[in-house]
């Protein structure tokens, strides 16, 4: 049976990270290299403990201006245990590409750790690539959904229903036993990566 894709379909498993004992000067410098504004923190064990971004950071910047003006530079001391946000705000690879999007847009998230069961770190996701899934190709939709539609939840013979996908809009063309699996079929097909809208021409079948 298929399943709506997840964070594990789109997550990039290559991670780019930085341990406890980390310095400011560590950090930034990983920063600049990679282009990235945020980075897990993790434990010995690899599991993601916290989160130091650059706003973290720029709160450190006025101390260490303050710092530097009586001759100390503490970018050298000062680690990422220190300056992380915790508890850090990760996915589970399992979790949906819709689950995902919303703990995203609930906070200033760029990047998400993806995590085990564990808490282990196993890639990152970005909204980037969540956005990929309204990039696919309107054949992969349309083929997803007709298995997802016909094979797993109409009853053989109960109902005909064509599928037609034009640049993610779908529409879901035919003759279903009743009104309210119709409207049982938009919305499960609304819920489709790459789906962008639907629009149901289904009828219910009249009686022989």
């Amino acid at each position: 049976m298929k399943h709506l894709r997840t964070v594990n379909d789109v997550m990039t498993h290559a991670v780019v990270s930085v341990d406890r004992e980390a310095t400011v000067h560590d950090i930034v410098g990983t920063m600049r290299r990679w282009g990235f504004s945020a980075l897990p923190v993790l434990s010995a064990e690899g599991r993601v403990v916290g989160v130091v971004s650059e706003a973290d950071l720029l709160a450190k910047a006025a101390t260490d201006l303050l710092s530097k003006a009586e001759g100390a530079d503490e970018s050298h001391t000062v680690t990422a245990g220190q300056l992380m946000t915790v508890p850090p705000v990760t996915v589970p690879g399992d979790a949906t590409i819709a689950g995902a999007a919303r703990l995203m847009a609930r906070g200033p998230f760029k990047r998400l750790p993806v995590v085990d069961d564990d808490g282990r770190l196993v890639g990152v996701v970005s909204r980037g690539d969540l956005l990929k899934i309204y990039l696919r190709p309107d054949g992969d939709i349309a083929e997803e959904l007709r298995e997802l539609l016909m094979a797993q939840l109409i009853p053989a013979g109960s109902a005909v229903v064509h599928v037609h996908v034009d640049h993610g809009v779908v529409r879901l063309e035919g003759e279903v036993p009743d009104p309210t699996l119709a409207d049982v079929l938009v919305h499960i097909a609304r819920a489709v990566p790459g789906v962008v809208d639907v629009t149901s021409r289904l009828r219910p079948r009249l009686p022989a």
